[in-house]
């Protein structure tokens, strides 16, 4: 019996840390992808000022930013919307900036949308 209380005890805590772990990761996700998104209007703002050089910057930033998101179950997307950056680099470069425009405001769109 005295065994047998000791077991569930142990569950007890190990479950309480788990939840605590858990909550402290999904903080950790929520604060990554305000950071991106700061880096996305960072770069959307320099877009409208016409400063490539800033857009290219900003875009570097929230694409280093999102390995800052740990979520296995949301991988796929995360790499999919990786994806976003990788084209408006491109269209920066040719200067088409409405096409970088939209494939940021894309990639926003996709990082707010993700659940955690």
């Amino acid at each position: 019996m005295k065994s047998f209380k000791s077991t569930i005890i142990a569950v007890l805590i190990a479950f309480s840390l788990g939840s605590f772990s858990s909550i402290a990761l999904a903080d950790r996700n929520s604060q990554a992808v305000a950071n991106i998104s700061a880096h996305i209007d960072e770069a959307i703002k320099s877009i409208d000022a016409n400063d490539v050089d800033g857009a290219l910057a900003h875009t570097k930033e929230a694409k280093r930013a999102k390995k800052e998101l740990n979520s296995e179950e949301n991988a796929a997307k995360i790499g999919r919307l990786s994806a976003h950056f990788t084209k408006a680099k491109k269209l920066l470069k040719k200067s088409d900036l409405a096409g970088a425009k939209a494939e940021l405001e894309k990639a926003k769109h996709g990082y707010s949308a993700i659940q955690f």
